[in-house]
This record gives structure tokens, sequence and C-alpha cells, in this order.
């Protein structure tokens, strides 16, 4: 099965939203049903979100943003769709109805994905003609950062149905948790449960606040919970001796009086308004908006810290970016346009690039010309394939002009003239860009070709003399770099 075009969502509540805008910006045209009239302009705040976040988040540019239709019922939303994603209120009957519109208008090849939070697929399988294509899909918000989705299959859905799902939540970004034991509520919302009656019971016999049980989990176990999980938290407090020692120590702990997992306090009016009461004094001054903008700009930074260390949910995002990466497309060099310097970067400044001034520092200046470096060797044929197996370039001589200052979120560009290209040697001379124009550094770059099994200079491939010495006498027409050959600072 190919990659999907299109998808439907019914419902677009939080959850739905939150679908629409990850489907959105991974280029997938949306077609969405839902009665409200209000809907639209929700849908809007969201997808604004998800472009915001994603423009912290992901260093590759996303593919073109799909279109989105809003039309007038279930049928007609989902009569194109390779995916409909039902979101709709927690009513088994309510969704049963949709499946019967969605089955009658959808193609007969497209998957049936409920959002549902515990209702079990084999229920909501049972009055469809054709089961073997539904599967639970619970995502958890916000749907369009967070990567963890629950597939779980009926007792009729068909392993075609799961392996389609799978793929198709992987090629959006997201890390598909196959449960394959219907249990209501599946995995991640039976934990939760368990943690919020107990927090409930804290509240209501005035043992703790909502905003000190709150401070409990993320100011501690919260943060290990996120990048290890409970049974690797658990491994870790065994110390050398791992989880036996840990079990042996804690275990029988859980046959202590403590918690009232086993019992719910009852909702009386007292304590939703004492829980309600609480939360608004702990968090009212901010708007609803203001605090999933936070909450984003925390999952953005804590994800991309993951991303780098190689760990947990980072490696969905490594993933993710790597394939973005891939599916563009290298000009053909036959098509190069040598008549000006090319281009050979384009990237935005990360928080992580700035100094307390939001000022992009030095070393990023030399990595965006690494970059620039590493695209024009991709040009001349010294690309991955060519390095595992030949060789490649080594920088030996560096020197960098600093001339304007960007900022946090700004967009820049590099192009790459070459100043001298044959046997050996490759000199290059970089000018990096502001979006706006504005020359922001230029970096003279000599480069040696290097035998990767000898460590030692060697000549390059054919191939990449002829593209070289190419780009190098187009080149020869340019005029010469301001800077060229320069030295740093004064005579002594």
């Amino acid at each position: 099965m190919t990659r999907i075009k299109s998808a439907a969502v019914i419902g677009a509540g939080v959850i739905g939203s939150g679908w629409i805008a990850r489907l959105l910006l991974n280029g997938i045209d949306v077609y969405v049903y839902d009665p409200s009239e209000e809907a639209p302009q929700n849908v809007d705040k969201v997808i604004e979100n998800a472009g915001r976040a994603y423009k912290k988040l992901l260093t590759p540019d996303l593919p073109k943003r799909g279109s989105l239709v809003f039309k007038n019922s279930v049928a007609e939303a989902s009569k194109s769709a390779d995916i409909i994603i039902e979101a709709v209120p927690e009513r088994l009957s309510v969704k049963q109805a949709v499946y019967k519109e969605v089955e009658h208008s959808a193609k007969s090849n497209a998957i049936i994905a409920s959002s549902t939070s515990g209702i079990l697929p084999t229920e909501l399988q049972a009055e469809m003609s054709s089961p073997d294509r539904l599967i639970v899909a619970h995502p958890f918000n916000p749907v369009y950062l967070l990567p963890l989705v629950e597939l779980v299959g009926g007792s009729k859905t068909s392993t075609k149905a799961i392996e389609n799902a799978k793929r198709i939540v992987t090629e959006i970004g997201m890390f598909p948790l196959h449960i394959k034991k219907e249990i209501p509520a599946f995995i991640a919302d039976r934990l939760l449960e368990s943690v919020w009656r107990e927090a409930l019971w804290l509240v209501n016999d005035d043992i703790a606040t909502t905003e000190e049980i709150d401070n409990a989990i993320r100011y501690g176990f919260g943060l290990r919970w996120a990048q290890m999980g409970l049974f690797e938290t658990y491994r870790l407090a065994g110390g050398e001796a791992g989880m036996r020692h840990f079990i042996s120590q804690f275990g029988p702990c859980l046959e202590w009086p403590w918690t009232h997992l086993m019992d719910v306090p009852e909702f009386t009016e007292e304590l939703v308004d004492k829980v309600s009461n609480q939360s608004d004094e702990q968090s009212g001054q901010f708007s609803i908006h203001e605090l999933e903008k936070k909450r984003d700009d925390n999952l953005v930074d804590f994800l991309k810290v993951l991303k780098e260390n190689r760990w947990g949910a980072g490696n969905t995002l490594k993933e993710f970016e790597d394939r973005l990466n891939k599916t563009k497309k290298r000009t053909d060099f036959a098509k190069l346009d040598l008549t000006a310097p090319l281009l050979t970067l384009k990237t935005k400044v990360l928080k992580e690039w700035a100094d307390y001034n939001g000022h992009m520092t030095e070393s990023r200046y030399l990595e965006c010309f690494s970059e620039a470096s590493t695209e024009m060797m991709a040009i001349v044929g010294v690309d991955e394939e060519y390095i595992s197996s030949i060789g490649s370039y080594f920088t030996v001589e560096t020197h960098i002009r600093h001339l304007d200052e960007v900022l946090i979120g700004e967009r820049v560009y590099a192009t790459t003239q070459v100043i001298h290209g044959a046997g050996k040697k490759l000199h290059l001379f970089h000018y990096l860009y502001h979006n706006d124009g504005r020359l922001l550094a230029t970096a003279e770059h000599m480069l040696i070709h290097v035998n990767l099994e000898t460590r030692g200079a060697s000549i390059p491939s054919d191939l990449v003399i002829n593209r070289v010495e190419c780009v190098h006498e187009a080149h020869q027409k340019l005029k010469k770099p301001e800077g060229l050959a320069r030295a740093v600072g004064d005579k002594y």
C-alpha cells in the first residue's frame, strides 16, 4: 500500500483537531465533518498551534501542507479518503452510527480508525458489514506533538488493517504501540486512571491540593517517566542489583494500606467544587491558549533533547526527520544553474543555537558552513554511498567573517562558490544570508580529498573530478568574493 494522500476526520474536537493538524502538516488532504458551527475556527487555532510547534521542533521542511475541506455529512467526508478517523463522543451508539454512514460511502480498502480512549474494538465493529478494517487508534493530546498511538484490533480486525495502520501513523511521525489483547481503556489510560483515582482521594481527604499533586509529578517522577517509563525507572531504583532487588525490597509495600486504588470517592458537588476551585487557583491566571503554548514549548524542548540523546520518544522524532530529509529531491547536476553561487543550505536558527540575547552563537555559524560544505560535496558526487566506499573531503583550513546578527527562529540560507577545484583540492567560499537578503557571514574553506581506508590524501573518482572542474570553470566567471584570502587581525 502506497503512502496515503487523503484522510477523513469525523469529529473536530480536541482529539479530532489534533489529528487534522498532524495530517495536514504531513501533506495529507483532510476532509472533515463536524456539525458545530465553531468547528472550523477551533480547528484553525489547533493548526496554528501545531505549525508554531513544528517550526521549533523540526529542522527539515515539512511537505507542502495538505488541503482542508469541511463537508456537510459523514458520507461526503469519507468517500475519497484512504483512512477515516472517528473522533466523536464516547458513546457506542453514536460511534456505530458513524461507521454505518462511513461504510455506505467509503472506498472498500479504506481503514476506519476509532480514537476511542476505552471502548473495545470488538464492540465498535459489532454492527459493521466490513468489520475487518476497523481498528482503534488511540492518540494523546496534543496529537500533533505526542507520538504515542495505541493500536488495538477487535476480534474481526484483519492483520492487514493493523499493519497498514502501523505504517500510516509511522509515516506521520508517530509511535504505534500495538496492544495485542483487548482490554477496556487499553494500557495508557488504565495507568492514568489509577493515578487520577488516587489523586482525587488525596484532594477529597484534604491531604493535598491539586497544585501539590501536580508538583509531585512534574518535579519528580514525571520527568523520569517521560524518558524511561515505569519499569525501567524502578530497575534503576534497584541499583546494581536491578529489578530483582527493587521488587524484593519494595514489593511488600504493595500490601500496606497506602492506597484507595480499589475504591473511588463519591463524586459529590463538594468534591467537584473543591477540585475545580483549587485548579482555578492553581492555573486560572493563564488562559487555555497560554497554557497550550507553554505545554507545547516544553514538549518541543524535551523532545529535541531526547532526539539528541537518541532516547525514547526522541528516536521516533529522529526517524521522522530522517524520512523528511530523504524525501528532498536533489537537483540533477546537469540542470544546475552554474551562473551564480549554488544554494547549499536552508535552515532556521534554533533556540539552542543562540546566546542569552537570542543571537546565533559563533559555533553555529561554523555549523551552517559545515552543512553547506557537506551539501556542496553531495552536489559533486561525494554523497553517503561515495563516502562509504571511496572517500571524502576533509576541511584543512577555515576562515570566517562575521558581518551581521541573526536571531532565534529567523531563517537563513547559504550559497557556495567554487574558487578552485582540481586534483585533491577543493577551495570553497560560502555566503550565509538572512532570509531578508542581508549577508550575515562568509567562510572560506580549503578541503582535501582523503581515502578513508589509508587516511591519506587521494585523487577523487573521475565523476567527482569532472563535476568539480565543471563548477570551477563556470564559477571563474563570477566576481571575486570580497574577503577572499584575508588574514585575521593586524600585522604586528
